[in-house]
């Protein structure tokens, strides 16, 4: 059976294992499948399912399922605030001791975890292979019901362990906990879909660890071959899902549109600074038909340009009631089989100012690392690729009738080039 992380489940008491689904939500009781043995609850924080004998990897603990309840934070049944970010990758749990002398490490969520984390860090595979599952879950409110409802949140393993001192503000008291820093798992090659079934063969008796993991995520198995340090690369990131493969950048091998782009790459071949009046009237649709109104500044003189090769602004609003970003342009011809450098997107990436926005233009296209980096770091600047590039030429010629051919265009964005050219400050273009 499967499910996606943000699903949220019908978690009803008392349970009931018949209807696949309670009142439109995917019944957890119904999933969990088995009645009888090594049951799965979510009663608590910190849930550790019963430890059983394997085929091949002596007694294993089959899962462990972790909950929070954001409605309850600050409470004092939960005096701590947990932090779930599974689209980047990461959980911060904080444990189930609340006694302020009590020993944290036999609380017995707590138990559970630091075990588990011994054997996730372990250098030896075989030790790695003992290491339960850890799924997570968030509890949400639904038609103003805050209990019932928990949204699945993925699969991780434990990445660091901290012992914490918290505070319980309603009995005024300190008391040691441990915080838990998870690493959620990619699961983008099974498109974001994760396989219940392999929790549900792991509660068999005498189950094999080996076979069951055929059914794995394999960000689980590569995490189980390579151990800790792998984690970073089987993290999941919803950047990721956002990324724009390189073929996808580029027009089709053989195509009209490839031989268009290619005949703009060749027309400033040897002359690559004055791509710039071409670069500045593509982001201007570009942002203009997809942002606001775009207002053309000037291009930059080549000595002068200290990252920019044209400054243009963005007004949203009108009147005293509007907002203008100015436009930091990078216009790079490259040829159109390699990627552009990220050297030259950080350059660009470093002259950005607070309300400043940056457009990329380039012939080429951009690779996954860099557009991972800008979607992650959150930069606010617009990538323009090859493709996009004749894709707006082809439509405007198109629409125009003083304009036949690409070249025709380009020789008229050359003649004006010169009488752009400005030295001037970026911040200028607001009183333009």
């Amino acid at each position: 059976m499967e499910i996606q992380i943000g699903d949220v489940l019908r978690y009803k008491k008392p349970a009931c294992h018949n209807n696949r689904y309670e009142g439109g939500f995917l019944n957890f009781h119904f999933m969990i499948q088995k009645t009888d043995i090594n049951r799965l609850q979510l009663e608590k924080g910190i849930n550790p399912a019963a430890a059983i004998m394997t085929s091949d990897c002596g007694k294993v603990r089959p899962a462990i399922l972790v909950s929070t309840s954001p409605n309850k934070k600050g409470t004092a049944e939960t005096p701590w605030q947990d932090y779930y970010d599974s689209d980047n990758g990461h959980i911060r749990y904080f444990g189930d001791n609340k006694e302020p002398s009590k020993d944290p490490a036999q609380a017995p969520g707590n138990k559970a975890l630091l075990a588990a984390f011994r054997l996730a860090h372990s250098h030896d595979p075989l030790e790695r292979l003992q290491t339960p599952p850890i799924l997570f879950f968030k509890r949400v409110t639904v038609d103003g019901k805050a209990k019932g409802f928990p949204m699945f949140q993925g699969l991780g393993v434990i990445n660091s362990i901290e012992l914490v001192s918290q505070w319980d503000n309603k009995l005024q008291r300190s008391f040691t906990n441990y915080a838990f820093d998870f690493t959620v798992l990619c699961m983008m090659k099974e498109h974001d879909t994760f396989e219940w079934d392999w929790i549900n063969a792991r509660r068999d008796k005498n189950f094999s660890v080996l076979d069951t993991n055929l059914k794995a995520p394999a960000s689980w198995n590569l995490w189980l071959k390579e151990g800790v340090n792998s984690l970073s690369k089987a993290r999941r990131r919803v950047s990721k899902l956002l990324v724009v493969k390189s073929e996808e950048q580029k027009p089709q091998p053989g195509s009209l549109q490839e031989m268009q782009l290619q005949s703009i790459y060749s027309f400033y071949d040897g002359r690559k600074h004055k791509f710039e009046a071409l670069a500045e009237w593509v982001a201007q649709r570009v942002i203009g038909k997809d942002i606001g109104i775009y207002q053309q500044g000037w291009i930059t003189r080549g000595s002068s340009d200290g990252g920019a090769d044209f400054i243009g602004k963005v007004t949203l609003g009108s009147d005293f009631s509007k907002v203008e970003l100015i436009v930091l342009g990078q216009a790079k011809c490259e040829v159109l089989t390699s990627p552009t450098g990220g050297n030259h997107i950080a350059r660009t990436v470093a002259r950005l100012k607070r309300g400043w926005i940056g457009a990329y233009v380039t012939t080429s296209y951009f690779s996954d690392a860099v557009q991972r980096e800008i979607i992650e770091d959150k930069y606010p600047i617009i990538l323009i690729n090859g493709k996009r590039i004749v894709e707006e030429v082809s439509k405007f010629l198109h629409e125009s009738e003083e304009y036949q051919t690409i070249n025709e265009f380009l020789d008229f964005m050359l003649k004006s080039y010169p009488e752009r050219l400005k030295q001037r400050e970026p911040e200028e273009i607001l009183n333009a």
